[in-house]
């Protein structure tokens, strides 16, 4: 059974960081697209950053030049190092990797995506 399992929220001031983690279990992180989502409070769930097996990564226009998507196949986990971060960040964050796709990331459509996390929540206050 996959298993994505992420850690890392919390509670932050506007203005500060947090760096989310999804660790990978039960297969080889290094063989699958990878990527983070969020759903904040009454929305639909939506794409944030996918990183491919060869380390490419895109971003939504709402988090470029504030976050960073890695992912250190070594240790079968995933990275999302949250910058300048604003109110309208708060949200549930999930990862989710991806499968059918070789090399390449599928657009951030949550039907593309096979597996997913339980999440962690990220609240931003001002």
């Amino acid at each position: 059974q996959v298993q994505l399992v992420e850690s890392g929220g919390g509670s932050v001031q506007a203005g500060g960081s947090l760096r989310l983690s999804c660790a990978a279990s039960n297969y080889s992180a290094n063989t699958y697209c990878m990527a983070w989502f969020r759903q904040p409070p009454g929305q639909e769930r939506e794409g944030v950053a996918t990183i491919t097996r060869g380390g490419l990564s895109t971003y939504a226009d709402f988090v470029k030049g504030r976050f960073i998507v890695s992912r250190d196949d070594a240790k079968n986990t995933l990275y999302l190092q949250m910058n300048t971060l604003k109110r309208e960040d708060t949200a549930r964050y999930y990862c989710a990797s991806a499968s059918r796709w070789g090399w390449a990331c599928p657009t951030s459509n949550t039907a593309n995506f096979d597996y997913w996390g339980q999440g962690t929540q990220v609240t931003v206050s001002s």
